[in-house]
């Protein structure tokens, strides 16, 4: 999914960002099959992003790959730039910020085998590979504290529209804002009555506790992926129109480096399955709940399953 779009100057400087990917920190030497496999696994800004890049670059480099680990871009739009300039050798992205954000689609396909296979035709015009998806779905949603949804008696989006307008109040990030599937769109699907004054601008990871305390909104957006939802009790609104696309996670990449290295499809097959919904929240509540590193997640991850050396 997508944070805060800021420019970032890419090419020489974007190496010097670079970390190196802990595939050695494992203690393996690995199987060689992707020997001669180097570039850089991306990353956008939040901490699943983060997770996501590691296992992907340690599990690469446990097959013989030399890759590294950037995650200090900022956006999506900057990430998506990273991979087509050729900065970035691939990512985990998500099937409906690639359909609408990137293709301009305006309608999202609600089958999410169909919206993935779509996304996959539509990048492969732009020299861009996915790989088959991983189970979870990091699609929007907002959130509200549980004590407060039982006061207000919500538990859809149709119901917060329904709300006096003095409770319709939101928390929401600067990218989520703009977005075709974010914040007109949907305010525009549900008839939200709201004013600017209503809706105040954070930064993802503040929008949690802010929602959490309930000073400066009712509703907060969030992702349904993150470990943080259920951490502060926080209760997710159903999107009863459907407004909000499918947003499977899948890793992309550089077409020509997936037909030199066709390998590479098979070690992400080890991995992509295991990362449902319920995997995704429980690494990432490791990282925004209980404050462990990224890489470290991910190692213990890859080690707890059996694809890398302890």
């Amino acid at each position: 999914m997508n944070k805060s779009i800021a420019p970032v100057l890419l090419g020489v400087s974007l190496l010097a960002l670079t970390s190196a990917c802990g595939g050695d920190s494992s203690g393996s030497s690995g199987s060689g099959e992707l020997d001669g496999l180097t570039g850089t696994i991306g990353s956008k800004d939040f901490s699943e992003q983060y997770i996501l890049a590691h296992i992907t670059g340690e599990l690469l480099n446990e097959n013989g790959a030399d890759v590294d680990v950037n995650t200090q871009l900022v956006g999506s739009a900057n990430v998506r730039d990273a991979l087509e300039n050729g900065d970035f050798t691939g990512y985990w992205e998500y099937t409906g910020t690639s359909w609408i954000t990137y293709n301009k689609e305006t309608e999202p396909i609600t089958d999410p085998e169909e919206q993935f296979e779509a996304v996959k035709e539509a990048d492969a015009e732009q020299g861009i590979a996915w790989l088959e998806p991983a189970p979870f779905n990091n699609t929007y949603a907002f959130a509200i504290r549980a004590d407060k949804a039982a006061e207000l008696g919500v538990e859809t989006l149709s119901d917060v529209a329904a709300l006096p307008a003095s409770e319709q109040t939101f928390c929401i990030e600067s990218e989520f804002s703009t977005r075709d599937d974010g914040w007109p769109g949907l305010k525009e699907a549900y008839g939200f009555d709201v004013t600017d004054d209503s809706v105040t601008m954070l930064d993802t990871g503040v929008i949690y506790t802010a929602t959490a305390e309930g000073d400066d909104c009712n509703f907060g957006e969030v992702f349904a992926t993150d470990g943080r939802i259920q951490a502060l009790d926080l209760k997710v609104m159903e999107d009863d129109q459907s407004f909000f696309p499918v947003y499977q996670g899948a890793f992309s990449l550089d077409a020509e480096t997936l037909e030199e290295h066709p390998e590479i499809a098979d070690v992400i097959a080890e991995v992509s399955p295991l990362l449902t919904t319920e995997k995704m929240q429980e690494l990432n509540a490791r990282a925004d709940v209980d404050g462990e590193d990224p890489e470290d997640i991910a190692i213990d991850f890859l080690i707890e399953e059996g694809l890398i050396d302890g």
